[in-house]
Order: C-alpha cells, then sequence, then structure tokens
C-alpha cells in the first residue's frame, strides 16, 4: 500500500539494507579529538575539552553562558531547580513530548500541567497557554497560583519539537504577565533559529541535549544556556558535587550533582560542533527531498514554522488516521525502513495521568497520524 513511500525513502539511502531513524555521523576528526583526550589521560570532569566546548556553545548559539552536563536530563532538572521550581510546584508544559521533560519537572517533586500544542509548530501552543491562565489562574503576592488548589505555577517548558522551534517570544510574554520563568526545552533543536534567534536562548534558561540519536552527538551529553551570570555560576558550582574549590581539601556547602560532563565525551562533542553547520545543510536538504516527493503524494509534510529555520532532527508527516499510521509504521519497518510515531502522551502515562489538563485536541491529533521518517545525515 505505501510500496512508493517506502522506495523512496531508500533513494535517498541507497545501499543500505536497514535504513535507521537517525544515527551519529563521524568521520577521522571525532577519532583525532578522543584520541587526544585518551592520551592526556584527562578523560573524567577535568580537562580542555569540557571548557572548550563551553566556549564553542557560547559562540554558536549567542548565549552569555553555557554549562555543559552529562546528558540532556541532567541540564533541564538543573535548569528548573535554578529556575525556582520547588517539590509542590506546578510546572506547565506540553503533553507532546520526550519523557525526560516530566521526569525532569518530577526529580524535583513538581508537576507537570499539560497544555495543548499548535499544528503548525508542534511545540506548546501560546493561545492555549494565555487561555488556561486566565480561567485559572492569578497573581498573589508576585507569585502565579492555580486558583483549585492553591499551587505555585513557577515555570513554563516549551520545547522544541523535531527540532522545530515553538512560538517562544509569544509564550514568554504571555508568562511575563503572571511572573513565570520560562525553562525552554531545546533538547531536539540545537542549529535551530526563531526570529534569527538560537533555540534555547530566549528564556530565562534553556536545555540541550546531545544523545547518540541527536543532530551532533558525544554518546551523551547536554548544556545549559542562559545569559544570568549568577544562575551560571550556580549551575556549575551544583553540577560538580557543589564542592567548595581548595588544592587538597574535600569541602561541600550545598547538595551538589555529579552532572559535570566527562571530558572525553566533551571532545567528540568540539570536533562533532566543527561540523554542525555542514550536517544541518545537509539534513535540510533531505527535508527539501521529502517536501517535493509529499507535494505529489498523499501525505502532509511537516515543514519548519514561520520565522524559523529548522534543524529538521526528525522529519515527519502526517497520515489521514491512527489506522493508516499504524499501517504505514508496520510496511515501512517490515521492510527495513525505520518509522516511528510520536512519543505517547505524557497525560496517557501512568505517572501523569492524575495531572492537571487543558483540552488537549490538537496533540491527540497530532499522536493518531504523526510518523517519523529516516533522518541521518546522507553521505
Amino acid at each position: 500500500m505505501y510500496k512508493n513511500t517506502i522506495d523512496f525513502i531508500k533513494t535517498l539511502y541507497p545501499g543500505k539494507e536497514y535504513i535507521p531513524l537517525h544515527e551519529p555521523y563521524f568521520d577521522n576528526l571525532d577519532k583525532e579529538f578522543v584520541i587526544d583526550t585518551i592520551n592526556s589521560t584527562f578523560v573524567s570532569s577535568v580537562g580542555k575539552y569540557v571548557d572548550g566546548f563551553e566556549e564553542k556553545i557560547k559562540t554558536y548559539t549567542g548565549a552569555k553562558f553555557a554549562i555543559a552536563t552529562v546528558n540532556g536530563t541532567a541540564a533541564l532538572h538543573m535548569s528548573l531547580m535554578l529556575g525556582g521550581v520547588k517539590s509542590n510546584h506546578l510546572v506547565l508544559t506540553q503533553p507532546l513530548s520526550f519523557i525526560a521533560t516530566c521526569n525532569a519537572i518530577s526529580y524535583i517533586g513538581a508537576k507537570p500541567v499539560f497544555i495543548d500544542v499548535d499544528k503548525d509548530t508542534l511545540g506548546l501552543s501560546p493561545e492555549k497557554l494565555k487561555q488556561f491562565l486566565v480561567e485559572n489562574c492569578d497573581v498573589h503576592e508576585g507569585k502565579c497560583i492555580y486558583k483549585p488548589t492553591r499551587q505555585i505555577i513557577s515555570a513554563c517548558v516549551p520545547m522544541h519539537t523535531f527540532g522545530h522551534p515553538t512560538k517562544i517570544d509569544q509564550i514568554i510574554s504571555i508568562c511575563s504577565e503572571y511572573n513565570i520563568h520560562v525553562i525552554e526545552d531545546a533538547a531536539e533543536s540545537i542549529g535551530s533559529l526563531y526570529n534569527n534567534k538560537h533555540t534555547g536562548t530566549f528564556g530565562l534558561l534553556g536545555a540541550i541535549s546531545f544523545n547518540g540519536n541527536k543532530t551532533i552527538t558525544c554518546g551523551g551529553g547536554g548544556v545549559i544556556l542562559t545569559n544570568d551570570e549568577k544562575i551560571a555560576r550556580l549551575a556549575k558550582y551544583l553540577t560538580t558535587q557543589a564542592k567548595v574549590p581548595h588544592k587538597w581539601e574535600f569541602n561541600h556547602d550545598h547538595i551538589g550533582y555529579n552532572y559535570r560532563l566527562p571530558n572525553l565525551n566533551a571532545a567528540l562533542a568540539c570536533s562533532q560542533l566543527k561540523k554542525l553547520d555542514l550536517i544541518i545543510e545537509n539534513k535540510r536538504n533531505t527535508a527539501i527531498n521529502y517536501k517535493k516527493f509529499f507535494e505529489k503524494n498523499e501525505f502532509e509534510f511537516v515543514i519548519e514554522p514561520l520565522n524559523s529555520k529548522s534543524n529538521y532532527w526528525l522529519n515527519a508527516i502526517l497520515l489521514e488516521n491512527r489506522e493508516q499510521r499504524d499501517q504505514f509504521l508496520k510496511e515501512s519497518n517490515d521492510n527495513g525502513v525505520m518509522t516511528r510515531p510520536a512519543w505517547t502522551l505524557m497525560n496517557k502515562l501512568p505517572m501523569f495521568q492524575d495531572c492537571i489538563q487543558a483540552s488537549l485536541d490538537n496533540a491527540q491529533e497530532i499522536e493518531n497520524r504523526l510518523v517519523n521518517l529516516p533522518s541521518s545525515y546522507r553521505l
């Protein structure tokens, strides 16, 4: 039934018996950087590549400060803590997201509140956000209060889904009216721009991931972005076990976290960053090929939103309904082409079924219809 589409995907990745969804791209430069780190013996959390990676990320994204972490989830967890989220607080976010978003919220003892997404961005809807706040919240003594339970809403976490920027300027404007900090889940959007500004640099903090399936990778890896110097200094301190600097004594004055990125991973991150523009150009060309193909076929291809330049981390199509979606998933995977559906909506998972949620019609429709297509760097 979907043979033409499957055959077309195979033409984009010729010579492969099995086409993965998104595999990393490595070359000799990556090997050189990693071997250099091994030879130096500085493979843990101290070394030139950790500092170099942070400097390079600052330059690339335009953020004033960057703090490398062991993974994107750790970056988001620390960002939420630094953003003032505490136990029993509420955090506004979207149900169409990877589990790490809600896990990071839960680590603090806070609870997610699910707001619908927009169809054009797949990210948090400013209109639905505003509606929820107007109908359910007020500001008391500088805090946003959810009136039914009198809980504090301390943060909002929009995600730039599949690398497509959400309407982050509108979200920040709305949240500022209610004294809510915006913390961007930019895990998937390294290299993506909104109004010519890098994702993750709009809110108080932003978190990016360099997991093995991301646009560039260092195996794991993450980074916290912020323009606030005080927050940046505290982030670096807390992610390195809150150790008071001293040549030999071990003194700690806060509960700290072993979240510092190892130098070995940072070396790979530095070499990958050198190729980032090339990789994104390659991936955007893949998206152009998909777009042209699907203009002549029955599926709707997800394109970058207005005022955006997406990295097209994962390309996606929308089928007519869940039945067609599942049939396409079966046929493609049975024929050596890895495809996957959108994540199960967070509000449906047993840990979050009892969380507050607004109407989620758009998110539900997208879950029923969306399929991600192979999006790796094409040799």
